[in-house]
């Protein structure tokens, strides 16, 4: 597998991802009791939009630029400050650095909270564990595991604490990652059935896609939020045109706090001007 997030790092499906992300997290923080977050597939955890990769490819322009150049409506643009502030915090040096979900989760939770990030490539754990280990928020609180993310589900499910979030957020590099995610959630929910369970995949082939949202809808788990946002037409299969999640469990107010959210970024994140923004229930609300 050698895939680089760095290629794409801030680009329109992680800006979705990362919006949803912090809401989340907002939404745990509301109570005292600690939580953990389980990532599954964590990534380097901090990413240089000024570095070659990033500027190689271009893509974080149409996706956090865009949004962070925009003036936004005021109820969208309260609903994303925790994410925003914390990406303007990481550019304090002058330096245009960017979050993965380690960085945003580590900025965004509190000391009592817990954090268990999987990374299996070595190089892009290296970097994970440098920047991680170079921040002093993470002392005591966070675990960098060179294992199979799929794994983890079984092997670290329910936490210790029994409330928190599990991210599954595959590259998507290897044939069969849409069935191994069915499998995990199976699997997580099964472990840890009152967790939040949040599931990220590209849209580009929309029959890939269909299929995968009826073998989610078939396993019959209440209380499944289906968000996608498209930001390009589909012409080909190897080009990204969108991006969703599945989310079991989500805070009460998430639905309609994406919608605010999402309506109000999709014209920026399109490349026509024109993104469309779909969140709904794939499995009864309760």
């Amino acid at each position: 597998m050698n895939y680089r997030h760095a290629f794409h790092a801030g680009n329109p499906a992680d800006v979705m991802k990362h919006a949803a992300l912090a809401r989340v997290l907002a939404y745990l923080g509301r109570k005292d009791t600690p939580y953990r977050v389980l990532d599954t597939h964590a990534g380097a955890g901090l990413y240089d939009l000024d570095g070659a990769s990033a500027q190689r490819t271009g893509e974080a322009e149409a996706g956090i630029e865009a949004v962070l150049a925009a003036t936004l409506p005021d109820p969208a643009a309260a609903l994303l400050a925790p994410y925003l502030d914390a990406v303007r915090a990481l550019r304090s040096s002058g330096r245009r650095l960017y979050p993965g979900s380690p960085a945003l989760a580590l900025a965004l939770t509190r000391p009592q909270d817990q954090l268990l990030l999987c990374e299996l490539h070595k190089d892009e754990r290296a970097k994970l564990e440098k920047r991680i280990g170079a921040d002093p928020r993470a002392k005591g609180r966070v675990k960098v595991l060179a294992q199979d993310g799929w794994q983890a589900l079984s092997a670290h499910l329910p936490p210790r604490e029994r409330r928190g979030l599990v991210l599954v957020d595959p590259p998507f590099e290897e044939p069969g990652e849409f069935q191994r995610m069915v499998a995990g959630l199976e699997a997580a929910h099964r472990r840890f059935a009152t967790g939040i369970l949040m599931l990220w995949y590209p849209i580009k082939d929309l029959r890939a896609v269909d299929a995968f949202r009826r073998d989610v809808a078939r396993l019959g788990l209440p209380k499944t939020l289906k968000v996608e946002l498209d930001f390009a037409t589909v012409r080909s299969l190897d080009t990204l045109s969108g991006s969703g999640l599945i989310i079991v469990n989500p805070p009460f107010t998430l639905a309609d706090e994406l919608k605010t959210i999402l309506n109000a970024i999709a014209p920026l994140l399109a490349r026509d001007g024109k993104g469309r923004a779909r969140v709904g229930w794939l499995t009864a609300a309760g």
